[in-house]
């Protein structure tokens, strides 16, 4: 066997019940076959087998009190993936899905997106199986406060920088935030995602969804085309989802869908700015449900069902489409339904939402498709920027930050491109996104020695 084959097999075998976790070492490892024969150094020095390793994997109990004093228990989790190029870095996700599988397939992956901002950040992911939703401002606050009291002993800005992620918005690092504040009695650049007021930075809240729209927009201009006039997909209704939609709308684009974990509408005259303005406060604010832009707006809802069942069953056409809600929410059945339907390009807004039969289907169509630790690392690089501006001490104004997101996402195409063709994949943006994270990581591995 090659040495590639050796590492997924030692990886199922050691970690049997992580399928998320396989699928994320699997993808990326199996396009980094051609650098094992180019850089018989990192053969010798064992770093296939290294990189897929945490460097340290942290559980811990969580517990807190809800409105009527009933004590609960939660499981937190931090995994601080790969510090090669620079501190910990990735965010935190509340939800009753997370656990350690699918805590470390977002560290592995974030090691590589963030390998391919430019900037020097590792890779790490945590979280808990915490559900926010239902919860009282109070509740979220207590529950928020017991995560730091263990947390914060992990953290810190040049050891590990958490974020946000689904479910963990600015109300809730407000409250982290704030916590770890007391406890070390310091104000320092320890979670990014902050409020302006206490160091956060202009375009954070957009920088996901707006880099996934300027990605898209790059993959599209290699066949001289735009998004004016097209049709778009977006699933999700959160962070992502919403200023994709905004991003899409000022480059001459049509968002038709959007949804959430109970049921998605589909607005054929499409999601323009006073119905993403609504879209907003609804789920930011009033924190409702998405069935609720079908009663105001008397457009299709389907319950129970995600943008891409509605396209797949109702034949919907979309030129684009744009998953923004989480892991493995597109598969074959989906991809397959896409193509016929007439989409030219996928750009992913979540981490890991096309499975492996999905992204198969896209490539052998000759789809523009985008891995998400290419196309929506634009969040994370922000979070970068906004270490920066801690560091500096400093605040950027809105402009300055949003063209220097755009300058890492056309960045981040570029290397994607070269990269690809370089190792004989030409137009292969997951061969060229992996390989391209992976040598940055991997050489920065090979200077430090056997540490």
């Amino acid at each position: 066997m090659s040495v590639i084959k050796d590492v997924l097999a030692k990886v199922k075998q050691i970690d049997p019940d992580q399928p998320e976790f396989h699928q994320a070492v699997e993808e990326v490892m199996e396009t980094l076959e051609p650098t094992a024969k180019r850089h018989p150094e990192f053969v010798k020095a064992n770093i296939y087998e290294r990189i897929v390793e945490p460097e340290r994997s942290m559980i811990f109990r969580v517990p807190w009190v809800d409105d009527k004093g009933n004590v609960s228990v939660n499981r937190g989790f931090r995994i601080q993936y790969n510090n090669a190029i620079g501190p910990f870095k990735g965010g935190l996700r509340f939800h009753p899905s997370v656990n350690l599988g699918i805590i470390k397939f977002l560290g592995f992956e974030q090691t590589f997106k963030n390998a391919l901002t430019t900037l020097p950040m590792g890779g790490a992911k945590g979280g808990s199986d915490f559900d926010p939703k239902g919860k009282s401002d109070g509740e979220v606050m207590r529950f928020c406060q017991a995560f730091m009291r263990e947390m914060f002993r992990h953290v810190g800005p040049e050891t590990d920088v958490p974020a946000g992620d689904i479910g963990v918005g600015a109300r809730e690092i407000g409250y982290l935030y704030g916590y770890y504040k007391k406890i070390r009695n310091e104000h320092t650049g320890v979670l990014t995602g902050k409020g302006l007021e206490y160091g956060g930075s202009l375009i954070r809240p957009e920088a996901t969804g707006y880099g996934t729209t300027y990605f898209a927009a790059e993959m599209l201009a290699t066949r001289g085309l735009d998004y004016k006039g097209k049709v778009v997909a977006v699933s999700g209704s959160g962070n992502v989802a919403q200023y994709t939609v905004e991003k899409v709308n000022q480059l001459g684009g049509k968002v038709i869908t959007l949804c959430d974990s109970s049921s998605t509408v589909v607005d054929e005259k499409g999601i323009d700015d006073k119905k993403c303005t609504y879209v907003m406060e609804l789920k930011n604010v009033k924190r409702g449900r998405i069935k609720e832009y079908a009663d105001k707006y008397k457009t299709a809802c389907y319950e129970g069902a995600s943008v891409w069942d509605v396209i797949r069953d109702q034949g919907i056409k979309v030129d684009i489409a744009m998953p923004c809600a989480t892991q493995n929410e597109i598969d074959a059945s989906h991809a397959a339904a896409l193509v016929k339907n007439g989409c030219i390009c996928v750009a992913e807004g979540a981490n890991m939402p096309s499975t492996p039969d999905a992204v198969k289907i896209f490539q052998e169509n000759n789809i523009l498709y985008a891995p998400g630790k290419a196309s929506n690392a634009g969040g994370v690089a922000t979070s970068g920027l906004e270490m920066s501006q801690n560091s500096m001490k400093i605040s950027w104004t809105r402009d300055e930050v949003d063209k220097r997101l755009l300058i890492i996402m056309k960045s981040i195409h570029k290397a994607c491109v070269e990269t690809a063709e370089t190792y004989g994949k030409k137009g292969d943006y997951v061969t060229g996104a992996n390989i391209a994270g992976f040598i940055k990581v991997a050489n920065a591995m090979l200077a430090y020695g056997v540490v």
